[in-house]
């Protein structure tokens, strides 16, 4: 079955759970917490996916799978930070904390595969 839309790729469904879950886990965190970068950062994922598919171009699209590679990385980095702070705090950890860092993994695996599968595809043109 060939790609129709964004929505048929599996790492966009992955990262979209993360978001989500993501967003759950720091619901009730106050507007100054850095929960809220983590959230954008979390957003971000399956956003540049979406976008970079709806660019009609490999490039482009290789270039927003990056984008969100790099967010998936920034997400992690906020995670262990966050981590830190609240054992340093003696605070409950984030739930899921672990979980969400593994998850980033994942999809950083899975969008660098994607990466490699377009820009082989582009080469034997």
């Amino acid at each position: 079955m060939a790609l129709q839309t964004f929505e048929d790729l599996e790492v966009w469904k992955r990262s979209c759970c993360l978001a989500v879950d993501l967003h759950m886990a720091t619901f009730e965190t106050k507007p100054y917490d850095p929960a809220r970068q983590m959230q954008r950062a979390a957003t971000s994922i399956p956003s540049n996916i979406a976008e970079g598919s709806e660019r009609d171009s490999a490039g482009d699209f290789v270039r927003f799978l990056r984008i969100s590679k790099g967010s998936c990385g920034e997400l992690r980095t906020q995670l262990y930070i966050w981590q830190r702070i609240m054992k340093s705090l003696n605070f409950e950890p984030l739930p899921n904390c672990e979980t969400f860092k593994e998850e980033t993994r994942g999809i950083s695996a899975m969008l660098q595969k994607l990466i490699q599968s377009i820009q082989a595809k582009e080469n034997s043109k």
